[in-house]
């Protein structure tokens, strides 16, 4: 019987073939803050953001080798893997002066076992120095991912959401850093107000002509404290369905070559954060249902590759 591993190369495959064994991301939460709260792009943050968890405490090296340190040991527990990636997930993680950034990343590769990074940033905020500063790690034999934020590759719905950029700037962002050598992981979010399937297909047809190197997909949660939430509330939103995401999801991986690394098919939140959908609760729900869906079709990464006709403008299918 086949496994999802079988049928789409996720990134725990991937580092495995790199390394040998097994190799775990380690959360770490720097203390960063986001353009798009302070005032420097914008205020209040994007729509589906929980800006009541938004209290940057400017946390030093220290920091991280306990988060580190923590994070380590539940690993070593669970699955024993003795190889990590230190994963700079909150908010925009090169959004300081390069001699902080230098020192949260330095304390970080300095930790046993860690063997390169990943950092989450916007597309945005990722100037030439902090792109020269990630290939200099790389050149020390790290392994670095960029993850950049983009969620859509359609203005109207950045704007709809409040995202404070647009998808110019994620192309200049993909294009210095790939032009540097450096691997590119591009998030998109399923599900964003006004979109449809066809959406999602032709975000992920744009985004490979851009020739990311990485796949993050997460359905969109409405959670408490934001505006999505209120636009939930009045009934101006509806939450896609576990079938609409499952679908979608699938289709989105046929359409991927077999060379795009998927880091993630999926997101949770947990209550009473999350307000909906309620299966945006559990990720083995979610991930079950993409493996049988995949089993269903029999059918694997890369069996259905983009065309150059199918998303042309003037293409939108009825949904």
């Amino acid at each position: 019987m086949s496994t999802l591993t079988d049928r789409v190369n996720t990134l725990g495959s991937h580092l495995r073939a790199q390394y040998g064994q097994r190799v775990h991301k380690l959360t770490v939460s720097a203390g960063f803050i986001c353009p798009n709260m302070d005032g420097t792009k914008g205020r209040g943050g994007c729509s589906f953001c929980n800006n009541a968890s938004f209290a940057p405490q400017g946390q030093d090296g220290g920091a991280v080798r306990r988060q580190l340190d923590e994070g380590r040991a539940v690993v070593a527990r669970r699955t024993g893997a003795r190889l990590h990636l230190a994963y700079f997930q909150a908010y925009t993680n090169t959004y300081a002066e390069i001699t902080r950034l230098k020192a949260l990343y330095d304390a970080a590769l300095e930790q046993p076992g860690v063997v390169g990074l990943s950092i989450g940033t916007r597309p945005d905020c990722v100037p030439d120095e902090v792109l020269d500063l990630l290939v200099s790690y790389q050149e020390q034999g790290h392994t670095l991912w960029l993850e950049l934020g983009l969620q859509s590759a359609f203005d109207e719905t950045l704007a709809r959401v409040n995202r404070g950029h647009g998808f110019a700037e994620y192309q200049d962002a993909v294009r210095r850093a790939r032009g540097r050598g450096l691997a590119v992981c591009t998030h998109l979010i399923i599900g964003l107000p006004g979109e449809t399937p066809w959406h999602q297909r032709e975000t992920l047809a744009r985004v490979l002509n851009e020739g990311t190197d990485g796949l993050k997909l997460h359905p969109l949660h409405v959670v408490r404290g934001t505006r999505l939430s209120r636009q939930w509330r009045a009934g101006e939103y509806r939450p896609w369905t576990l079938n609409e995401y499952v679908n979608t999801a699938v289709d989105m991986i046929e359409m991927t070559p077999p060379e795009v690394v998927f880091h993630r098919l999926t997101a949770t939140a947990r209550k009473p954060l999350l307000l909906a959908p309620d299966w945006c609760g559990s990720k083995w729900t979610v991930i079950n249902a993409i493996e049988q869906e995949l089993t269903r079709r029999g059918t694997r990464q890369g069996a259905r590759p983009l065309h150059s006709d199918s998303h042309l403008p003037g293409t939108q299918e009825s949904c």
